[in-house]
């Protein structure tokens, strides 16, 4: 099954979340009293580099190695977006 594409498009719409967490933060002036912006933004690597992979993985025809490293990343990344809402979530600002 090719993994790829699906990885691909998930992540982007995560990485958009995870971005938009992090301007939440910023506009509303409470990332300096929480470490979730820096956990989102930990999250915004972990997917940006999975599209990365993912893209690779699709243009490249023999890429499962590739694919399997943009799958782990992703995964990172979905558990450091949960991190950053359960932050967010269970430490209201002050």
């Amino acid at each position: 099954m090719d993994r790829s594409p699906h990885i691909l498009g998930a992540a982007s719409n995560l990485l958009g979340i995870a971005l938009l967490i992090i301007t939440g933060l910023k506009l509303t002036k409470v990332a300096d009293q929480t470490i979730a912006d820096e956990v989102a933004m930990g999250a915004c690597l972990f997917f940006a580099i999975s599209c990365l992979l993912s893209y690779l993985a699709i243009r490249s025809p023999e890429a499962t190695r590739t694919e399997d490293i943009a799958d782990k990343a992703f995964l990172c990344g979905l558990a450091a977006l949960l991190i950053a809402v359960l932050i967010v979530a269970f430490n209201p600002p002050h």
